[in-house]
């Protein structure tokens, strides 16, 4: 029995886009083609379901965005959550609600939600010690500091989360915090703020996760244990910030509510606004009905920097609210690099969404067919403009496009594109063709209903090669005048396939889907997937039209060379904010802090980290350990015998099971590049350093 039979109705969602730039690549990769891809199949196969996203307009990452541009966050939402719902529907993103934060029925469930779990004694009200810029008078937000973090030694981790490793941290878990407002240290100062008890709700998220093992993704599965294993702790659900729901209570006044609690209520927030324009009872999509049954299939869409929030602390605000649904399937992918690099928005290395648009009319179905082929579903995967060439060129041209546009010219030339058959509708006739084809929807509708879309999307093209393959096997063009039953069959048979191949595209290129079907005279309206296609005595097709374009070298070499000067001007414009000078320490201070020479004797990538190096180190005074963040820059085997600065007097740490026992001197450049601080003549190991 299929699993989308288990279930009604469907409520998918997408991960919320902050409003505070515009979409790329990697976004579409991540949370929106996959979901998009899923739902147009569900429709198809005439299942209830909504699809649900919006603007996330709350948070740390709209007042950065602000003061960046020097203006206000009203403008920036409003700017960015337009620009990003245009892009979406002009790209084909199929929600039934692009929805936004900033609106009050948003603002009233999120202070339901929270009032909610207040009045049953969830949260723990307690005071802590919070990070405070005292130049700037504030306390800082999550996201307003950045320091070292203590899982993988990633300098630039934000106060919530580690973007390198995922790990989820609080901010006082930085290692050397730096504000981003002064680029100064912060000190700390007591607030009190309302914790959701996390650690309370372990046992049962343990519970619950463990019966996802195997229907989960791997990744999601594992790193959501990595964190219980880690055991989980309480964490702030609210902040001292001036942007954002207020704390609906009076002895909170000027706080908000932390991000990560009001911004997946924005899915529920979304179906409320489309439930009243549409008609709907949204509860249907959401509550918790009296036959378990009739509960709805929630599936979140996300990349893998989501996962802890819509696995871990979401759920949790749900199972303690009580009246929800919990998630079934949480299908997060990993990252899309390109061209060889991370992608980044700072360093603007990327390929915009917008940008695309403009510069590639008309070819949304080929950057969806691109994206889908390598969708990083279960690890990182890489974009370049090559690959997309050539994916273009010898796949959607020479094999999907190249069958279509071969049969309809042959029925055209040899019937005047008129459908003449003495059954009364075509058949397919060819035994093996028909069992293929049957192969092929049974293998496409398990991959789809188990997220593995880069796979369904190969299946449907392997149609399009059997397509060709019978079509090179038959010759109607030489067959036409030796046995012309035979040629109208075969050809006959070729539009039964292309009939069928256009319903497979449908989830995948509904634009090409759409052309198909404009070429055949075929109404697409109420085709379901699987649906037997009829095509009777004197069905007059459409003229044959070419499906794609060959993408040209000049093309490709433009938006490379786009690229590369995009770099270029980042490095020239590029200004490092130089930290201000830390307050005066006395000479006393200083020398308390004892820097040796020594070299190192061995060198290893620590496992399961991507910027960690274990070195054994001679200071002279003994043979140590040291982990430290410099995998980037150095192999292990290349560093072997270098002489460095070593701080040996700083406090035992542990990072990733190892401890380290003092501190790499280290310099970083202005593209962040590190560098050893070493002596520039060779000196006994243990040398002080004054």
């Amino acid at each position: 029995m299929s699993q989308l039979n288990k279930f009604k109705r469907y409520t998918v969602t997408s991960a919320l886009p902050y409003a505070n730039g515009p979409l790329h690549i990697g976004h579409l990769a991540g949370a929106y083609l996959p979901a998009d891809i899923f739902v147009r199949y569900l429709r198809l196969k005439k299942k209830d379901v909504v699809y649900i996203c919006g603007s996330d307009e709350h948070g740390a990452a709209i007042t950065i965005k602000a003061k960046k541009e020097g203006t206000t966050p009203q403008a920036i939402i409003d700017k960015y959550h337009n620009q990003i719902k245009d892009s979406f529907e002009e790209f084909g993103i199929a929600f039934d609600i692009y929805h936004r934060t900033s609106s009050p029925i948003h603002h009233d469930l999120s202070q339901e939600f929270f009032l909610n779990l207040y009045e049953k004694d969830e949260f723990i009200e307690k005071y802590s010690e919070q990070y405070f810029d005292e130049d700037y008078g504030q306390f800082l937000a999550d996201r307003y500091i950045t320091g070292t973090c203590p899982n993988c030694g990633y300098e630039h981790a934000y106060g919530d989360q580690c973007e390198n490793c995922g790990t989820s941290l609080n901010p006082t878990d930085l290692i050397n915090p730096i504000s981003t407002l002064s680029g100064k240290a912060p000190i700390l100062r007591p607030t009190k703020h309302w914790y959701l008890p996390l650690d309370k709700y372990q046992p049962w998220l343990e519970s619950w996760i463990d019966k996802k093992e195997g229907e989960w993704k791997v990744n999601v599965f594992g790193q959501c244990r990595s964190w219980l294993k880690s055991g989980l702790q309480p964490r702030s659900m609210t902040r001292d910030l001036d942007w954002g729901i207020d704390v609906p209570l009076d002895e909170a006044k000027g706080k908000k509510l932390y991000v990560w609690m009001d911004a997946p209520i924005g899915y529920i927030s979304a179906t409320k606004q489309w439930a009243i324009d549409k008609g709907k009872d949204w509860k249907a999509y959401w509550k918790k009905q009296e036959n378990e049954e009739d509960n709805s299939c929630l599936i979140h869409f996300i990349g893998k920097d989501n996962i802890v929030f819509h696995c871990i602390i979401f759920p949790s605000i749900l199972h303690a609210h009580g009246e929800y649904i919990l998630p079934q399937n949480v299908p997060a992918n990993e990252f899309l690099n390109l061209e060889g690099e991370k992608l980044s928005t700072s360093r603007n290395h990327a390929v915009w969404l917008h940008e695309y648009l403009e510069e590639f009319p008309g070819k949304q179905d080929e950057l969806r067919y691109v994206l889908t082929s390598i969708l990083p579903e279960t690890s990182d995967s890489e974009f370049t403009w090559k690959d997309y060439q050539a994916r273009v060129n010898n796949e959607l041209v020479a094999i999907l496009g190249n069958y279509v546009n071969r049969v309809m010219i042959l029925m055209h030339k040899f019937y005047d594109g008129k459908v003449e058959t003495e059954s009364g509708e075509i058949k397919l006739t060819d035994n093996l063709l028909n069992a293929q084809l049957v192969e092929f929807y049974a293998e496409l509708d398990q991959n789809l209903e188990n997220y593995k879309f880069r796979q369904a999307l190969q299946n449907v093209m392997d149609i399009a090669r059997l397509g060709n393959k019978y079509l090179t096997e038959k010759e109607p063009w030489k067959t036409i005048k030796t046995n012309p039953d035979d040629a109208k069959e075969a050809l006959h048979s070729c539009l039964f396939l292309i009939a069928n191949l256009a319903t497979c595209l449908q989830p995948f290129l509904p634009g090409t889907a759409s052309k198909i079907f404009g070429m055949l005279n075929y109404n697409l309206a109420g085709v379901s997937f699987g649906d037997a296609i009829k095509f009777e005595n004197g069905h007059q097709l459409n003229p044959a039209a070419l499906l794609f374009e060959k993408v040209e070298d000049e093309v490709i070499e433009k938006q490379v060379q786009k690229l590369l000067d995009k770099k270029q001007a980042a490095a020239v414009t590029k200004q490092t904010p130089i930290a201000a000078a830390k307050e005066n320490i006395s000479f006393e201070s200083f020398a308390a802090m004892d820097i040796r020479t020594g070299t190192i004797l061995a060198a290893e990538k620590v496992a399961k980290t991507k910027k960690l190096l274990k070195l054994t180190i001679d200071t002279g005074i003994d043979e140590r350990t040291v982990v430290s963040g410099i995998a980037e820059y150095y192999e292990p085997e290349a560093i072997i015998g270098k002489q460095v600065s070593i701080l040996v007097n700083l406090e035992p740490r542990e990072i990733k099971g190892i401890l380290s026992q003092g501190m790499i001197l280290m310099a970083e450049d202005s593209d962040g590049k590190l560098c050893f601080v070493s002596p520039v003549d060779a000196l006994h190991n243990g040398s002080v350093v004054r």
